[in-house]
């Protein structure tokens, strides 16, 4: 019997590949850590996993930024070459164009992959009002008409927030349990056991890296990291492909508000991991990954 493959996209906004420093906080979870990377030093990922460095700007001038670092992972086309520059915050016109003609959830359902699913649970605010302004992967999602989960999903453990221990959601006063890593990570893995291509999208690492914050950072990357480190454990290595990347860097930077110049990690785990890490040099790369992953072989 054919093995049903699934893929996970794990998206970090804002974490890069720095020095090992004071600035960075990943300095002080190495040991613990399956995202810790550090310039010309060699690392051995958690869980058997690879690490490939992956390059950010594009050949193009100027720090990355986060548009069109998430249109380029979301799509496969170098939207700062695109643009001639690289373009900060929300998707504009021609890279919203771009995610509705190339989105990487559209070029996968025209292949007749069904099961594909953005893990991340929206609030109730986002369907009341039509936001002025739609991130990347909002767009990338509509263009392949999919639907959108909720916190009604959220509570039946079939979504996560972009908080995955829903403690944001608890002070904003929505009645939602606390998630601990393992139950994060529970529903997650579910989802890819269900479904063909899964996409989740953690942004809190970015926020932090601009509030320059050592001990939230510290605090927060060790969470994120047993949420990591627990995923792993569940997943079917032989049937599933988790990538985990960023768009740029900052996090590992403490020491300046703006993001990085630096190269990002691309990590690889289970199933043909080797061929995929090959494979990645840049950001146009992910997208092109994933679709050979769930290619009729």
């Amino acid at each position: 019997m054919k093995i049903k493959k699934s893929v996970l996209l794990f998206f970090v906004d804002g974490l890069g590949i720095g020095e090992r420093s004071e600035h960075n906080p990943l300095t002080f979870i190495k040991d613990e850590s399956p995202i810790a990377f550090f310039k010309n030093e060699e690392t051995e990922v958690i869980e058997s996993g690879i690490m490939t460095i992956t390059d950010a700007q594009l050949g193009i001038s100027g720090r990355p930024q986060s548009a069109s670092g998430q249109t380029t992972i979301l799509t496969g086309i170098n939207a700062p070459a695109t643009l001639g520059f690289h373009k900060n915050g929300f998707p504009n016109k021609l890279l919203a164009e771009l995610l509705r003609k190339h989105s990487v959830f559209l070029k996968l359902k025209q292949m007749k992959v069904s099961d594909l699913v953005f893990a991340n649970a929206y609030t109730p605010q986002f369907f009341e009002s039509e936001p002025r302004w739609k991130s990347a992967t909002t767009l990338a999602v509509e263009a392949a008409q999919l639907p959108f989960r909720t916190i009604k999903d959220l509570k039946a453990r079939g979504a996560l927030y972009h908080d995955f221990t829903n403690q944001i959601l608890l002070e904003r006063g929505f009645d939602v349990p606390l998630f601990s890593a393992s139950d994060a990570a529970q529903i997650l893995a579910s989802l890819t056991y269900e479904n063909s291509f899964v996409l989740y999208e953690h942004f809190i690492t970015d926020l932090i890296g601009h509030a320059q914050d050592l001990k939230k950072a510290i605090g927060h990357l060790s969470q994120l990291s047993e949420f990591l480190v627990e995923l792993l454990k569940r997943i079917d290595s032989d049937k599933t492909t988790v990538i985990l990347t960023s768009d740029h860097g900052n996090i590992e930077d403490l020491s300046i508000r703006t993001h990085t110049l630096n190269n990002v990690p691309t990590v690889i785990w289970g199933r043909k991991k080797e061929q995929v890490a090959a494979k990645i040099k840049n950001l146009t790369d992910i997208t092109p990954a994933i679709i050979e992953l769930l290619r009729d072989e």
